[in-house]
This record gives C-alpha cells, sequence and structure tokens, in this order.
C-alpha cells in the first residue's frame, strides 16, 4: 500500500468517528470530551490528508518503506494521544501516560516526517545533504 492511499484512508476513517463523536457530545449536552474531539480531528483528519497530498505529489517518495512506517506511527500516536486526552477530561488519571507517550511518538515522527521532505527537496534540488545551509 501507497503512503498516501493509507494516509486518505486512515483521514476519513479519523473524521467519521470524530463528526460522530462530536454528534454524540451535541445530542448529550456533555462536552467535557472535546479535547480529545478536537486533537482527533486535527492530528486524524487533518494532519493525515496533508501527509497524504504530500506523499502523493511525491510518488517517488510514497512508495518507500520510511514514509508508510511515519504514517502507521503517526496512527499509533493519535489513537494514543486522543485515548489518553479523553480518558484525563473523564477524571481517569490512568490516561496521563498514554497521553504523554502519544505526545512524545507523535513529536518524533513529525520529526521523521520533517527529515523526509528535507532529504527529498534536497534530492530533487541536487543539494548534497552533507552540504550546510545558507
Amino acid at each position: 500500500m501507497k503512503a498516501s492511499s493509507l494516509s486518505f484512508f486512515a483521514a476519513v476513517i479519523a473524521v467519521l468517528i470524530g463528526m460522530s463523536w462530536g454528534i454524540v457530545m451535541a445530542i448529550s449536552k456533555d462536552h467535557s470530551a472535546m479535547p480529545a474531539h478536537a486533537h482527533l480531528n486535527l492530528l486524524g483528519w487533518v494532519s493525515l490528508f496533508l501527509f497524504g497530498i504530500f506523499y502523493r505529489l511525491h510518488p517517488s517518495l510514497e512508495v518507500s518503506r520510511t514514509a508508510l512506517m511515519q504514517i502507521w506511527v503517526w496512527i499509533i500516536g493519535t489513537i494514543s494521544l486522543t485515548v489518553g486526552v479523553a480518558m484525563l477530561h473523564a477524571g481517569n488519571q490512568a490516561g496521563e501516560p498514554f497521553a504523554g507517550i502519544g505526545s512524545f511518538v507523535l513529536l518524533g515522527d513529525m520529526v521523521l516526517f520533517g527529515w523526509l521532505v528535507v532529504r527529498y527537496e534536497q534530492r530533487r534540488s541536487g543539494i548534497p545533504s552533507s552540504q550546510p545551509a545558507e
């Protein structure tokens, strides 16, 4: 599977869950899970869809195992962070490790994505990767 295809698929699943969750909160008039809902929509829907667009625009990169791994790690980190934040806002302190670990997983994965972007752009423009930036 290509990184863009996985990313688009996961983004759609995330937004469907996020929208359903928002409707449940509205019906129940209990918006205590709103921070977790917002994290799911931003990290799951928006970020994954943007990753998918980037990878689709760069076909040689989207077939790499590193790009595919980057998307899987993002999905796992998003689930961990969202569950942790939801637990914390429900008053369950056991969610703290999930939120914390998910946060650091996502930060590390964003560093990986940044590295993929920079490396690709350097190769595309012919800049040797060992050359310092100006």
